[in-house]
């Protein structure tokens, strides 16, 4: 096969793809994603082996979640920049080695030079420490780095079990990175995230961990998944309020405008600051829709609405919107059209071949009068719908709302809570959410975070009591709020188990972001999650036996036969 990849959800036959991605990347860009996360591990493994600092490595540390985000499904698609970013990993992986070397003669007494003798300048610290392949290879050009990622990639790990477990780690990773970026693009960071992150992406090269290790790490990573979703929560309630009960605008106005994708608040600020006053509107898409929801940027008045639904329907309208797309991360599918592809732009862990990537400069400053320029250029967004959506129940505003909830439960008036948190996609079987939120009873309530609520956020689906029958917290990094009401629950009913609240969980998964909520919500002891439309093709047989016997992770059926389920637990 030329490739093979299946860390998302719609992986080829369920298996793999293995001629080139469902999300359109080419055998090239899959093997160059391989081979940069096989430098990473390299990395990972000179520091954890040195047992160095990562406190004294920013830019190491910066640049392997860099390079974890680039990886994630529908992030980057452009080869050129994977060369440039193993490149660059490479040397920092060099120097590395070399710190190495230096620190441990310093502090060795001498025992390099009685080792190695008059050459001890040159001794190469894999040979003390006996270092992986990944913390050693070179390559010296594209040519040479494809045929190297032939022989590292996923089924490089022979053993199925093994390799799942790798994997489905890798992948937490990967999810974590993405979250962990964002919050440092709002000045938060934490050196325990990294080091963590350098354990685990090490313990995957390491032949001698058991299955039985690889589960507890696997938690492990869940364990600091919640970390970095709770340092993100920080960053974006410091910086932008606690999200509040607001009404977006679905329509469009009159004006030339700007259409902003992915997930980084920090970029869509930038923007509104830059476009203020120009005349120029700007309007999120998909992920981006929650920002609505903070304090902070209802300043803007030209920050207007959100235009369109989840991520795959972005090829009908991105055409219908007329004006340039930013990609502030991933979700880009690519464009069929010339006169859409002109009108994107890329920055941070995004990318496309052909279209203009944004730069930041060493202040973390973008300059986005190109986009602006070609908004002012372009006619105005054709509508494709007019209304309102509410949102804004993140953490803070449902405890306001505690209240009204918990007499709303204990008159029983709400039944039951779904937890539908996650991602959307283009397959029919995704339809199953939409019917499943329309059969729900009357007496109960949907929690949301993610793609995953276009399948239901513009349905007339009514209010409790005043409480809106979807609750949506925000994009899927904000799932940490669904998992600090559900804890909150606990603590006011008095429960002593997350798991006897009258809460179901029925996710849809999509991509690597899912997988690390996934494993948070393990770690925080939630039980019975129902994951669809199907379960990870990269869970082998076993593994997943493992998570349906520990955990209770099923897939789903039928709405009816599901509902049915779910009601009478």
């Amino acid at each position: 096969m030329s490739m093979f990849c299946y860390q998302c959800q719609e992986a080829a036959k369920g298996t793999g793809c293995e001629i080139k991605g469902v999300c359109g990347k080419n055998e090239q860009v899959a093997k160059l994603q391989d081979l940069l996360i096989y430098t990473i591990k390299g990395v990972s493994e000179i520091i954890v082996k040195g047992k160095l600092d990562v406190k004294e490595f920013s830019e190491v540390n910066h640049e392997v979640f860099n390079s974890l985000f680039m990886t994630i499904t529908n992030a980057n698609f452009d080869e050129d920049a994977f060369v440039k970013e193993i490149t660059k990993m490479i040397a920092l992986r060099d120097e590395l080695r070399g710190k190495l070397f230096v620190e441990n003669a310093k502090s060795s007494g001498g025992f390099f030079r009685r080792l190695f003798g008059a050459k001890n300048e040159a001794a190469d610290p894999a040979e003390v420490y006996n270092l992986h392949d990944a913390a050693t290879f070179q390559v010296d050009s594209k040519a040479a780095m494809l045929q190297k990622a032939a022989s590292v990639g996923v089924l490089a790990t022979e053993n199925e079990d093994v390799r799942s477990l790798r994997e489905l780690i890798t992948y937490g990773l990967k999810g974590m990175a993405a979250y962990a970026h964002h919050a440092l693009n709002l000045g938060k960071e934490k050196s325990e995230i990294y080091a963590f992150a350098y354990e685990a992406l090490a313990a995957t090269l390491n032949d001698s961990l058991t299955a039985e290790e690889l589960v507890a790490l696997t938690l492990k990573t869940g364990e600091f998944g919640v970390a970095t979703m709770a340092l993100l929560d920080e960053a974006n309630t410091t910086k932008y309020g606690n999200p509040e009960i607001t009404e977006v605008n679905i329509g469009v106005r009159n004006n030339p405008a700007i259409l902003v994708s992915g997930h980084d608040l920090a970029d869509l600020e930038q923007l509104l600051e830059q476009t203020r006053g120009t005349g120029v509107d700007v309007y999120t898409h998909s992920e981006m829709l929650p920002a609505h929801y903070y304090p902070a940027f209802k300043k803007y008045d030209n920050f207007v609405g959100n235009y369109g639904n989840a991520w795959w329907k972005q090829l009908e309208e991105f055409e219908s919107f007329n004006g340039p797309i930013l990609f502030t991360t991933n979700c880009i599918v690519p464009p069929k059209s010339e006169s859409v592809k002109s009108r994107i732009f890329t920055t941070g862990a995004s990318g496309y071949p052909g279209c203009t990537h944004i730069e930041a400069d060493q202040s973390g400053k973008k300059d986005f009068s190109k986009i602006i320029q070609l908004a002012k250029s372009l006619k105005s967004p054709t509508e494709i719908e007019t209304g309102k959506i509410v949102g804004g129940f993140a953490h803070e505003q449902v405890f306001a709302l505690a209240d009204t909830v918990v007499n709303a439960v204990k008159s029983g008036a709400i039944k039951k809570f779904f937890v539908m948190a996650g991602c959307d996609g283009r397959m029919k079987s995704r339809d199953y959410y939409t019917e499943f939120a329309e059969k729900l009873p009357n007496d109960t309530v949907i929690l949301t975070a993610g793609c995953a609520k276009y399948k239901y956020n513009k349905l007339d689906l009514g209010n409790i009591g005043g409480i809106p029958r979807v609750l949506d917290a925000g994009q899927c990094n904000d799932s940490y709020s669904l998992a600090l009401i559900a804890l909150k629950l606990k603590e006011v009913f008095g429960l002593d188990d997350v798991n006897d609240l009258p809460i179901a969980y029925n996710i849809a998964w999509y991509e690597q972001k899912a997988v690390i909520v996934l494993l948070a919500l393990l770690y925080l002891g939630v039980k019975n999650i129902h994951l669809g439309p199907t379960l990870p093709a990269f869970l082998s047989p076993n593994v997943a036996k493992v998570l349906v016997e520990t955990f209770g992770i099923a897939g789903i059926g039928t709405v009816d036969s599901d509902i049915e389920l779910f009601m009478g637990k």
